[in-house]
């Protein structure tokens, strides 16, 4: 048990007083720059989704 309880007693000084923890403004530029990249990374899926399935259909309809 004592070794539970030194753990959190240095868990806890790690994380007060040696992380580096980012300001709120470094926060939002790295919210905004996720946000952007998950938008392009979705468009891209969407871009190459919507040409397999009009590859497959002109495809499909080409053997009937």
């Amino acid at each position: 048990m004592a070794n539970v309880v030194e753990f959190l007693k240095e868990s806890y000084i790690e994380m007060t007083e040696k992380v580096t923890w980012p300001t709120w403004l470094e926060l939002q530029n790295s919210a905004i720059l996720v946000l952007v990249a998950s938008i392009i990374i979705a468009l891209l899926i969407l871009g190459m989704d919507e040409t397999a399935g009009t590859a497959l259909k002109m495809f499909y309809k080409s053997l009937a």
